[in-house]
């Protein structure tokens, strides 16, 4: 029996249903590959927050370092900025331990229709590496002669030779593992400096790939293509900031941002990696039982191939599947009527028939 210590973050909304959610099911999962969990709950939250003044306590990162991995549900909820939620936990945990792989893969799921009218099920399977530590979301900047007409804000992008080459690399090997196709978001032709930059360490990467055939395309055109023409993408890589809108967009395509996961990943294992779910707090519905637990659970199952095992990973990813293509019990932003139990009680059985 392999053990893992587990690092739960419900934090805000329907973060603390969509969790429990997760965690049932990978009680399940575990008790059929011979995996055993030792959960440890942390209630950092906007609600701490606001009790506290603070998202975690000062040693709070040490406190997660002693874990194999970290499952959160959602950060940011009314009253207290989003700035300052996320910068209190969410970007500290990223950094500190060095998660500069955010993997968010996108399908479209029989059961769950697209919005997009030539996004079908089978066709649409891709995957968005965005570099998740620097990039546009730097802390170099500050503000000048607030209050006054002439108040100005300064933010500095900061990609290093070192933080674009590791992405790429890690991007390049995923598309090795699948369809060996890479797609590189750029936009050189209006951003001078870290854009040409980025080009030049993607292609130089892409040499010692030549499995992989690849192109670049300007962040705009590359939206409308999401839109126009999703089924035509496997691996795409992206900077931080044009990683988050893609990926967004690309759930969206997919039918529900409610159903996408993400992994915050330390490829080189030294420190834990962070999985949660794409959707925020959603606190329009929070506490009414109704969140969709698609995303949570998804993640939960990244969170089991990276700590080694695929073959409880894919029963999870398999169940879903099963679960959305029956289209018997949904939660309402899937246009059914199911609670957040229902449906994870559905999924549950649907696990034991694998």
């Amino acid at each position: 029996m392999t053990t893992h210590r587990i690092a739960l973050i419900p934090g805000d909304g329907i973060g603390t249903e969509v969790v429990p959610a997760a965690c049932r099911v990978l009680k399940r999962a575990g008790s059929r590959h011979g995996i055993d969990w030792d959960f440890e709950e942390f209630d950092w939250s906007c609600e701490r927050y606001t009790r506290e003044g603070s998202m975690m306590p000062e040693d709070g990162l040490e406190q997660l370092g002693a874990h194999d991995a970290i499952l959160l549900g959602a950060v940011g909820y009314p009253g207290v900025p989003d700035h300052v939620s996320l910068w209190g936990l969410l970007i500290p945990i990223r950094r500190a331990f060095r998660q500069y792989v955010n993997l968010r893969p996108i399908r479209v799921f029989q059961g769950v229709p697209s919005p997009v009218r030539d996004a079908h099920p089978g066709e649409v399977d891709f995957v968005v590496v965005r570099e998740n530590v620097e990039g546009e979301y730097g802390e170099i900047g500050g503000r000048l002669n607030r209050g006054f007409p002439d108040e100005m804000a300064v933010q500095e992008s900061v990609f290093t030779r070192a933080g674009v080459t590791r992405v790429a690399e890690y991007a390049f090997g995923l598309a090795e593992r699948r369809r060996g196709r890479l797609t590189s978001a750029t936009k050189s032709n209006g951003i001078v400096h870290t854009m040409p930059f980025w080009d030049e360490i993607v292609a130089e990467v892409a040499a010692g790939h030549d499995k992989v055939a690849w192109d670049q395309e300007h962040i705009d055109a590359l939206a409308a293509k999401f839109v126009l023409d999703p089924s035509r993408f496997d691996v795409v890589v992206a900077s931080n900031l044009f990683g988050d809108i893609l990926s967004d967009l690309a759930a969206a395509v997919a039918g529900s941002i409610g159903i996408a996961p993400s992994a915050n990943l330390n490829p080189e294992r030294a420190y834990p990696s962070m999985f949660e779910p794409v959707h925020g707090s959603a606190p329009d519905i929070a506490g009414r039982g109704i969140a969709n637990p698609v995303g949570a659970i998804w993640s939960a199952a990244l969170m089991l191939d990276h700590l080694g095992h695929p073959e409880a990973a894919e029963d999870i990813t398999s169940a879903l599947t099963a679960a959305l293509a029956s289209a018997d019990v949904l939660t309402p932003d899937l246009g059914g009527t199911a609670s957040t139990d229902e449906f994870t009680d559905h999924l549950l059985g649907l696990l034991d028939e694998a």
